[in-house]
């Protein structure tokens, strides 16, 4: 099957060196004006100018006309927790009224609300959740996702959250890429006997799941009151023993030491990094580890807090940007969204937002080879966004900018469709 798209205001493939964009890298799109693309069988065989790619159309190719609108690369979410049940609504009026996080989880809310609600939930239950978050990253113009489970806290738990993932993989048009956040909370049952509870994610979780092919990644919640940094490290050299990368939440309540750690095991990301100090980033740059920054959790947390993005880009780390979508810290699925904070909070400019969620993103995944620019040979997940400049994404925030989302060539989702 053929395809073709002309008619683009501004194609935003972001060509350029194999590898994630550093420095001034970041704010180079390879825009083309005027531009299109040519697709065979979900790959991406050809883009230019439009009058150069018109000729080459052939008989029988499906032609779709982006009415003078940007077409881009589908966003790469690399930090989410998109299989859940129930909501936490309550908590988000708690905050309202002055209570913090850190309080609510205090008193039993926070992750372990919703680790019951979860572990009450069926497999069938979590996927048709899944499959409603799904539809909302499509509709926001995600192609690729990464899931992490956590909300189980068991073995069997962790185990059905991981099936919902792959399930929704094959059962929805996103792509998703499985990490296992056994380690995300100590669970109400271990509370006095911590160190159990560790030796379970060890021994018993991490097997399981390797023997699987469960998830491509392994991640820890390293803070001090959640998992320690050594606890941290016992874990993920464990999961790399078991074939998995590693990722890490760290220095996201306090500078805990959770970006050097990631630093000296050469973990793929360290996410958050809202206390990351001058040390940590030199840490993560001679490590070649990317930083993933979540700018919605701080906002949906009130606080002001947000990472040292402009720091990291003058180190030359290859910065990303994500939703950690969730129900507790980060309820949006928005990538726009997050490059409106990007931009307003990070003080990063609409085009380093864009590298930061595409195509740096992907190659956090391992998937630069495959997503992330529109490029020939690449898979044709590509987004219509209905404005006419990509800075418009970010500077109009709070709508839904997408007209149609593609991926591999096919319409994953269609604005009134």
């Amino acid at each position: 099957m053929s395809l073709a798209v002309v008619n683009c205001s501004q194609l935003v493939t972001l060509a350029g060196p194999l590898r994630p964009r550093v420095l001034g890298e970041m704010r180079e799109l390879a825009i083309i004006k005027d531009g299109a693309m040519l697709m065979r069988d979900g790959v991406i065989e050809k883009v230019g100018a439009r009058v150069e790619i018109e000729p080459l159309i052939e008989a029988g190719c499906e032609v779709i006309d982006a009415g003078g609108r940007v077409v881009m690369p589908g966003f790469v979410d690399a930090h989410a927790h998109p299989v859940f049940a129930g909501t936490r609504a309550d908590e988000y009026e708690q905050r309202a009224l002055g209570a913090t996080y850190q309080e609510i989880a205090a008193s039993g809310g926070g992750i372990r609300s919703t680790v019951r609600r979860t572990r009450a939930a069926t497999l069938n239950e979590l996927v048709n959740a899944g499959k409603r978050y799904a539809e909302w990253f499509l509709r926001n113009g995600t192609t690729t996702v990464e899931a992490k489970s956590g909300y189980g806290l068991t073995l069997e738990d962790e185990l059905k959250i991981l099936r919902a993932i792959k399930r929704l993989n094959e059962e929805t048009p996103l792509s998703y890429v499985p990490t296992f956040l056994g380690a995300h909370d100590v669970p109400d049952e271990y509370r006095a006997r911590r160190a159990g509870y560790v030796a379970l994610v060890i021994e018993e979780m991490l097997p399981r799941v390797a023997e699987e092919k469960l998830a491509e990644y392994c991640d820890v919640f390293c803070e001090e009151k959640v998992f320690t940094g050594d606890e941290s490290w016992r874990i993920l050299t464990a999961a790399r023993c078991h074939g998995l990368g590693l990722r890490m939440h760290a220095d996201q309540l306090s500078l805990s030491g959770g970006a050097k750690l990631a630093a000296e095991l050469q973990a793929a990301t360290a996410d958050h990094l809202e206390h990351t100090d001058t040390e940590g980033i030199k840490a993560l740059k001679a490590a070649g580890v990317q930083p993933v920054l979540l700018p919605g959790s701080v906002y949906a947390l009130g606080s002001t807090r947000y990472p040292a993005a402009r720091e990291m880009i003058e180190a030359g780390l290859a910065v990303v940007l994500a939703t950690d979508f969730n129900p507790g810290s980060s309820p949006t699925p928005s990538m726009p969204m997050i490059l409106s904070l990007a931009s307003t909070h990070l003080k990063m400019t609409p085009a380093e937002g864009i590298t930061a969620a595409t195509i740096n993103a992907a190659y956090s995944l391992g998937r630069g080879d495959q997503l992330g620019s529109l490029e020939a040979g690449k898979r044709a997940d590509f987004v219509i966004q209905d404005c006419a400049d990509y800075r418009e994404i970010a500077y109009f925030f709070g709508i839904e900018h997408v007209r149609q989302t593609f991926v591999e060539g096919r319409s994953a989702y269609r604005r009134g469709a």
